[in-house]
């Protein structure tokens, strides 16, 4: 059995970590922040415990619910009805079912046929792998038309990978629409999961059974160097310490890693520079009032500077609304260097547009979150770009949420590709 060291407390890292221990290996995980469970971790919300970063689970969740069993909090999970709305030019219009969709007042019967068709194939499809040279645009416009993907899907892209939007992978965004598309109560009923508690609750569970069964989790412990010789990972290097271990397992953003393992060749760090991230800046909002009835409201709006907010007090029940309205942007956007208050101040008069009766006064609390390597950027062709996780460093793997692809970040793949790496730990 090895010594094992993981870098980073995530869910995938705590989920590698787990696995390892499962299979006999003595683990030892590394964390730079506070606290475990990083884009799922927690904060004190103004006396609420809730996500920095807003998670859901969907019915095709497997390794979840699999995981939730194992260290006996299936319990904690629920369903709940949810829906969904577009907010265009001032108006909200329903979505989300054929209904809405036949109802829908700004496309003719042909586009509204051509989309509802595409959507359903795309959530029965057994694989995708015939758009992964595709670009989103290329295959909306293709299957359901121009005025489609224009009144839909255009500004969305743009508000969220800017530069980036022209080729985004058709395969990225087909499998975020057939991962929803299969978590329904039925054709005309979406249906969400929720922890009680929150994320928390799956991540606190995970880090007491790792430390239970002899783990190791450090906080506040950034990892500056994996250390080699001979071709052969040796250890990791913490607060100028040298941690000896026959195996590393990293899972931070690819971009850290450059620094981090400076004996790659120049070869493989030119391929983990070529994976382009954004950053996000989240806004949470605590509110007297609610905003919609929705989960998920879309925005295309030309008022409005969002692409979209996540009414999250209308999955997972707390006693005020909150809200989260998350900013994707690349580092070199004006915004990107806004105070708090400025983006508290966007947010605020854009949930008025949205619905008048809520203003200023209505705020409770705000918080302002950050996080500089959020969402990769997969473009079409993308999967020949993911380095191989098995790196040319023996005893070393690097995985982060680009990894997942041509799924999005979320638990459930946390999860399955945290197991693998603990699998090939020799």
């Amino acid at each position: 059995m090895s010594k094992l060291v993981v870098v980073g407390a995530g869910s995938m890292g705590l989920a590698a970590a787990y696995f390892a221990l499962q299979r006999g290996h003595q683990v030892e995980v590394f964390e730079a922040d506070d606290r475990p469970g990083g884009m799922a971790a927690h904060f004190d919300f103004a006396g609420l415990s809730i996500e920095r970063y807003y998670h859901f689970v969907c019915k095709t969740d497997q390794p979840t619910f699999d995981l939730m069993a194992e260290l006996g909090i299936s319990d904690r999970l629920h369903w709940k009805s949810t829906s969904m709305s577009y907010f265009i030019d001032g108006r909200h219009y329903t979505w989300g079912n054929p209904i809405a969709l036949l109802r829908f007042p700004l496309l003719g019967l042909v586009d509204k046929l051509r989309y509802g068709l595409q959507m359903y194939l795309t959530t029965r499809a057994r694989s995708l792998d015939h758009l992964e040279l595709v670009t989103a645009e290329d295959w909306i416009v293709g299957g359901s038309g121009r005025r489609v993907y224009d009144l839909l899907w255009k500004r969305l892209f743009e508000l969220k990978f800017y530069q980036y939007a022209d080729n985004i992978s058709a395969a990225w965004i087909a499998s975020r629409v057939k991962r929803i598309g299969r978590s329904r109560k039925s054709i005309l009923q979406e249906e969400i999961g929720y922890i009680d508690g929150g994320t928390e609750t799956l991540i606190g569970a995970l880090a007491a059974k790792i430390e239970a069964m002899g783990g190791r989790i450090h906080l506040s412990s950034p990892v500056q160097r994996v250390e080699a010789a001979n071709g052969r990972v040796t250890g990791v290097r913490v607060g100028g310490e040298l941690i000896g271990a026959d195996q590393v397992i990293a899972t931070i953003p690819t971009p850290l890693i450059l620094k981090m393992a400076p004996d790659l060749s120049p070869a493989a760090q030119q391929r983990y520079r070529a994976i382009r991230n954004i950053g996000v800046v989240c806004v949470v909002l605590k509110l007297k009032k609610q905003v919609t009835q929705n989960f998920w409201l879309n925005i295309n709006d030309a008022n409005i500077p969002i692409p979209g907010v996540i009414e999250f007090s209308n999955l997972r029940p707390m006693a005020e609304r909150v809200v989260f309205v998350p900013y994707y942007m690349p580092h070199n956007h004006p915004k990107w260097g806004w105070s708090d208050a400025e983006f508290v101040a966007e947010c605020m008069a854009a949930i008025h547009r949205i619905n008048p009766d809520i203003g200023d006064d209505d705020l409770i609390a705000s918080h302002v979150g950050r996080l500089t390597y959020a969402q990769p950027i997969c473009e079409a062709g993308f999967l020949a770009k993911i380095p191989p996780i098995l790196t040319e460093i023996a005893g070393l793997q690097i995985a982060d949420t680009s990894f997942y692809y041509p799924e999005d970040r979320g638990i459930a793949e946390s999860i399955l590709l945290g197991r693998q790496m603990a699998e090939a730990v020799t």
